[in-house]
């Protein structure tokens, strides 16, 4: 069938109406649809003819109804856009912060600030500093719980907490340090600023981190 001329692939005559052109093309898909190779042989087939008659139409030989498809049509190749310069990496850095962060309700935010502002009273207002340690477990322990409860992995919700509270007590002595030397007069103990401190990072992290 390819070797024949596009007209006659069609089963047409040169001077066949666009109408019969169409016909006999979807004719010949509908006779060969299960046919690959035939199937490209009469798009070719159509395409050939159809450039052919824009030429002619171009020329000023013949007119052609608008509603023809014609192959350069497909292939017109629009204007080229600017392109901004982007940064490859800043949409994995945000899809990395989407994935981290979370947007705790209103009632779970409520529930661990009970417990943690329960928590913080008591090791301000303890007399006895050596409760302190026992007051931390259980802060850690809340830290782990509301965060094990997003995603139930257990050994990620261990480390995310076990390094909210290594970091909250090391940047809490590390303040401590930078305001008494700045000469702020801290009236806490430094066991209670760090405890403090490490509460209040410990309810942000097991909120707001997944």
């Amino acid at each position: 069938m390819s070797e024949l001329n596009p007209y006659e692939q069609l089963g047409v005559t040169e001077n066949a109406s666009f109408e019969e052109i169409q016909i006999a093309k979807q004719n010949l898909q509908a006779k060969y649809q299960n046919d690959s190779q035939v199937l490209d042989n009469i798009e070719i087939a159509y395409d050939i003819i159809i450039m052919q008659r824009l030429r002619l139409r171009q020329e000023g030989k013949i007119k052609v109804p608008e509603q023809i498809r014609f192959p350069e049509k497909i292939k017109t190749i629009e204007p080229k856009k600017s392109i901004a310069i982007s940064n490859p990496i800043s949409p994995k850095i945000s899809l990395w912060f989407n994935d981290l962060l979370d947007q705790p309700s209103l009632k779970n935010i409520s529930i661990s600030g009970v417990v943690f502002l329960v928590l913080i009273f008591v090791s301000i207002f303890s007399a006895n500093v050596s409760i302190l340690p026992l007051l931390l477990t259980v802060g850690v322990g809340t830290s782990f719980f509301v965060l094990y409860q997003k995603q139930k992995q257990f050994w990620r919700s261990i480390g995310i907490t076990f390094i909210a509270f290594v970091i909250g007590v090391c940047v809490a002595n590390i303040l401590l340090s930078i305001l008494i030397g700045s000469g702020f007069n801290v009236s806490l103990e430094s066991e209670k600023f760090a405890s403090l401190f490490t509460f209040c990072l410990l309810w942000l992290v097991s909120n707001f981190i997944r």
